[in-house]
């Protein structure tokens, strides 16, 4: 059992340090949206995809390993905490990692809360552009006899809104 401990330990440090990796990019994802540098928000979604898989598969193998680690104790799909107290003499560092995970991941789901808030928001204010841009176009497009072409109508503010 030491060896899965040992491990299942080695697993949650590349973990840690995937979602820290993951986290510096986010930041630098963000960084690229605000000065709208097209590239590097491309560049930074696949580099932080390629995270995301090694994430996964780094976690798959935790689930693993959890499970082998419950199955003499009859536990079924257990977490660290339970992991901790059905292995005393790992419980501190388990317990270390579980918490610098569980902090990372907070900070990363804090980050992308923000991003995505801010993109909702600018999706609908583009969706209200193009609403109203479709709204003045609809209108057909007509010459007058001396060949000048007639301007659809400005659009007020009251119009814009609704």
């Amino acid at each position: 059992m030491s060896r899965q401990l040992a491990e299942l330990e080695n697993i949650l440090t590349a973990l840690i340090a995937e979602h820290k990796k993951l986290l510096a990019e986010t930041e630098r994802h963000q960084a690229a949206i605000q000065a709208m540098n097209v590239a590097a928000m491309d560049a930074s979604r696949s580099v932080q995809e390629t995270m995301r898989a090694r994430i996964a598969s780094l976690d798959g193998r935790r689930k693993i390993l959890a499970d082998q680690l419950g199955a003499p104790h009859k536990v079924a799909a257990p977490t660290l905490t339970r992991l901790a107290e059905l292995y005393p003499q790992s419980r501190k560092r388990l317990l270390e990692q579980r918490d610098e995970l569980r902090r990372v991941i907070g900070e990363i789901q804090q980050r992308t809360q923000v991003a995505g808030r801010v993109a909702g928001a600018m999706l609908g204010h583009l969706n209200s552009v193009v609403r109203i841009l479709g709204t003045a176009m609809r209108q057909a497009g007509v010459y007058t006899k001396k060949g000048l072409p007639r301007l659809a109508p400005r659009i007020g503010a009251i119009e814009a809104v609704a």
